[in-house]
C-alpha cells in the first residue's frame, strides 16, 4: 500500500521537487485570495481599503496578484515601492512607512508621488523644509504594543517606531509651519496578534489622537493580525475583531463630521498559511539525546525558527500516514542553531513520519517572512518560488545559480 503523500494546489510536493528542484518554495493562491476575501468582509465599514504588508512577501507575483484584487500596499522602503509600482500599484494606492528614512528614501517617495508617513518629529521638520506644501500622513506611537516575540512589538515606550501619541501639538505645529497637509493619522503595534483587545485599545488612542487633527482623509490601523502557527494556538476572532473596528471608526466618523476611509495593512495574515517550504531529506544520525533529520536547507532559507524561536509545523510530505518517529530537523548551515524544530527555550523534537533520504519534509505556513527574509549566508543559494492552484503551477522566481554570487563583485 503507498503512503499517502501531501498535495499542494492540487500537486504532489514530490512532483513539484523533481520539476522544480529543492529546496523550494510553495505557495497556493487560492488560499492569498481566501484569506484577503475573509478580511475584507469581515469589516462592514464601507470606505475602507486593505494596504498589503509588502514586507511579508514581496514577490512580484503576489504583489500583482494582490493588486488585481483591489489591494493598496503598506511599503517600508524604496525597494517595496520599486516592486509595487512594477507590479501595476498607482502610487495613489502606496504609502510609504519608513523607519529612520534616509533623505533618499524620502526623495524616491516624493519623486514616484507615493504618500509619505512619517513617524518622527525631526523626520516631519525635515520633510517641510524640503517639500513644503505637500501632504503627509504621521505615524503615532500609541503606548500600546503586542505580538508574538518582543521582536515584533512596534508600539510602547520601548519602541522606536512613531511619534508618541502626547505629541500631537508639535505635529500641528511642525505642518502649520511648513504648510503640510495631514491627510492620514497612523499606528501599528506589532506583529502575530491573536487576540482582539490590544487591536481595540490601540485604535482608541489613535482615534482620541486624530481628533486633535483637522482636515484628515484616512485612518490607518496598522496591521499584525497573526495566525495559529502552533497547535495550540486559535485563530484570531476575525469576525468580531471586524466588527469591533467597525463600530468604533463609525462612531468617530460620525463625530468627526465626515466618513473617513479605514485603511489596515495585513501582510502575514493575507500569505502565511499559503506558503509551504519543501526541503529533502540528506542525512539521518542519532546522539544519546536526539534523532537528527538533515535537509538541505537553512535558516538563509527560513530564518523565523532561529530568530524567533518561532514554531513551523513540519511534515512527510512523501508519506504522511505512516508509523511517526520523535525527530529534530537539522539545515546545511555550519551554525549549531541551524535547526527548523525548536522554540525559544531551544532544540525541540517533533513526530514525524519515520522519513528515508531523498524524503520531501514540508515546513508549512511559510509564506510571510520566509523568502523576504531569506539570505546567501554560507554562500547557500536563494530557492525558487512557485505558484501552485487548480493543479497548474507556475514558477515566479527563478532559482539562484552560482554565477548569481558573483554579480556586483570585482
Amino acid at each position: 500500500m503507498s503512503a499517502f503523500k501531501l498535495k499542494l494546489g492540487g500537486i504532489s510536493a514530490e512532483e513539484l521537487v523533481r520539476y522544480y528542484g529543492s529546496p523550494l518554495y510553495v505557495y497556493e493562491g487560492d488560499v492569498i485570495s481566501s484569506r484577503y476575501n475573509e478580511l475584507w468582509d469581515s469589516v462592514p465599514y464601507p470606505k475602507k481599503k486593505i494596504h498589503y504588508a509588502a514586507k511579508s512577501n514581496s514577490n512580484l507575483a503576489i504583489l500583482s496578484m494582490l493588486q488585481g484584487m483591489g489591494a493598496g500596499i503598506d511599503a517600508t522602503s524604496p525597494g517595496e515601492v520599486f516592486l509595487s509600482l512594477k507590479a501595476g500599484f498607482s502610487p495613489e494606492d502606496i504609502i510609504f512607512t519608513g523607519v529612520n528614512s534616509s533623505p533618499s528614501d524620502l526623495e524616491y517617495c516624493h519623486e514616484t508621488g507615493v504618500q509619505v508617513n512619517i513617524g518622527s518629529l525631526y523626520l516631519l521638520e525635515y520633510w517641510g523644509e524640503r517639500y513644503p506644501g505637500t501632504t503627509v500622513s504621521v505615524r503615532v506611537n500609541p503606548d500600546v504594543g503586542a505580538g508574538h516575540h518582543d521582536h515584533t512589538i512596534t508600539g510602547g515606550p520601548a519602541s522606536k517606531f512613531g511619534i508618541y501619541h502626547d505629541k500631537i501639538d508639535k505635529i500641528n505645529e511642525v505642518a502649520d509651519k511648513h504648510d503640510l497637509d495631514i491627510v492620514g493619522v497612523h499606528a501599528h503595534i506589532g506583529s502575530g496578534i491573536l487576540e482582539t483587545d490590544s487591536f481595540i485599545r490601540a485604535m482608541d488612542i489613535i482615534l482620541r489622537t486624530a481628533e486633535n487633527v483637522s482636515g484628515l482623509k484616512f485612518i490607518d490601523i496598522g496591521g499584525g493580525i497573526g495566525i495559529p502557527y502552533g497547535p495550540q494556538e486559535a485563530s484570531v476572532p476575525l469576525g468580531e475583531l471586524g466588527t469591533g473596528i467597525s463600530n468604533r471608526f463609525s462612531d468617530f466618523s460620525r463625530d468627526y463630521g465626515e466618513e473617513l476611509e479605514l485603511k489596515i495593512e495585513p501582510g502575514r495574515y493575507v500569505v502565511a498559511e499559503a506558503g509551504t517550504l519543501l526541503t529533502t531529506v540528506t542525512n539521518m544520525k542519532s546522539t544519546s539525546k536526539f534523532n537528527f533529520i538533515g535537509v538541505d536547507s537553512g535558516f538563509n532559507t527560513l530564518q523565523r525558527p532561529i530568530m524567533y524561536g518561532s514554531y513551523h509545523e513540519v511534515q512527510n510530505a512523501s508519506r504522511m500516514d505512516s508509523p511517526e518517529g520523535s525527530y529534530v530537523v537539522g539545515g546545511n548551515l555550519c551554525e549549531s542553531g541551524d535547526v527548523f524544530t525548536r522554540s525559544e527555550e531551544g532544540i525541540e523534537e517533533r513526530m514525524i513520519p519515520i522519513p528515508e533520504a531523498g524524503d520531501i519534509i514540508a515546513i508549512r505556513d511559510a509564506g510571510a517572512y520566509g523568502f523576504s527574509m531569506a539570505s546567501t549566508y554560507n554562500s547557500r543559494l536563494l530557492p525558487a518560488e512557485v505558484m501552485v492552484s487548480g493543479g497548474r503551477a507556475k514558477i515566479i522566481r527563478e532559482r539562484q545559480t552560482l554565477e548569481d554570487l558573483l554579480r556586483g563583485m570585482q
